[in-house]
């Protein structure tokens, strides 16, 4: 509680939400997934501490502040939390430490006891479980993986690994899912989902609480996908002429969020279904960096994630598409 209480972005945005916004007390809590006390003694602090007077204001970070509320309204977005940009090195890969030290923080204040919290794969969601933030407490939720992954290529960025190192990081459980990630045979893939061992999974999908995906973007020098061989060049190609601009949880979707063009590869996948993902409550989609805002775009468009953790740069291109959310 004393670590909620002090957070002074988290009071900022308790403080936009009430004053700003008339939300009341317990929407917030609905939406920030705090407790109603945690909430009122917020507001008490806002005005304490100076950040409620006239307008409200950010003591710390004014500018960001402000930004996570102008991405929030523009894109119907539950949350969004911003992060500075961090200079991409060439010939690497964009990994923002404090992108995955700010999404680790998010998770340990909405998580709670008894949760399933649904985890994809990939370089982003590594760097997230591994981050340098101190879990205090542990909260005794359950990580499910999102998809399969059998291969031995690059193990340790599969969502069975993760999960595993998601519940020892947070004192939780984990479940496994063995299966490989992508089938060749769409019909070898439905009779393998109603194996007994494997509903337990399936069912498990049904009543995620909360998860937590990298955003994914068809760039040979971004690509995790590629490099552990998910999918090849050729069918990148192919993809980027259908118009492709990302993936999550290794299905693929157009800067409208839409996957019609590339249905027959996203049915064979094993994993949670993308209509079936977006009934989780709390869906966070972690993506930094100019080179994705198409990819963020079309996700958020497709209802793919309704929280957003990102950097200044990702932020600020969003915010120049002439277009928000189709509603």
């Amino acid at each position: 509680m004393k670590k909620l209480v002090g957070d002074t972005r988290l009071i900022f945005k308790c403080c936009s939400l009430y004053y700003q916004d008339g939300l009341g007390q317990q929407a917030i809590c609905n939406r920030l997934g705090i407790s109603r006390p945690t909430v009122s003694r917020m507001l008490t602090l806002g005005k304490e501490l100076g950040i409620v007077r006239i307008e409200v204001k950010n003591p710390d970070n004014e500018r960001y502040g402000q930004l996570e509320r102008e991405v929030e309204k523009r894109f119907d977005l539950q949350e969004t939390i911003i992060v500075d940009t961090e200079p991409l090195e060439k010939g690497t890969r964009y990994i923002n430490s404090q992108i995955g030290r700010a999404t680790l923080e998010f998770l340990s204040r909405i998580l709670t006891d008894r949760d399933l919290v649904g985890v994809s794969m990939g370089l982003t969601i590594q760097n997230i479980v591994r981050s340098d933030f101190p879990i205090e407490k542990a909260i005794h939720c359950t990580f499910v993986p999102l998809l399969g992954g059998i291969s031995a290529s690059n193990l340790d960025i599969h969502s069975n690994y993760l999960v595993q190192e998601f519940a020892e990081r947070f004192g939780g459980r984990s479940a496994q899912f063995f299966a490989p990630a992508l089938f060749s045979d769409k019909m070898v893939l439905d009779g393998f989902l109603k194996e007994q061992p494997i509903q337990k999974i399936v069912r498990m999908y049904r009543s995620l609480d909360v998860i937590v995906m990298g955003i994914g973007v068809l760039d040979s020098e971004h690509s995790t996908l590629l490099e552990s061989g998910y999918i090849d060049a050729e069918t990148m190609k192919k993809f980027i002429a259908k118009g492709a601009v990302g993936d999550i949880a290794l299905r693929y979707f157009d800067i409208e969020g839409k996957t019609d063009s590339f249905t027959d590869f996203n049915e064979r996948v094993a994993g949670i279904g993308l209509d079936l993902l977006r009934k989780v409550p709390k869906r966070i989609g972690v993506a930094g960096g100019t080179h994705k805002m198409e990819a963020v775009l079309g996700a958020i468009r497709g209802g793919y994630i309704n929280i957003l953790v990102t950097d200044e740069a990702c932020a600020v291109a969003l915010l120049r598409q002439k277009c928000s959310v189709s509603k």
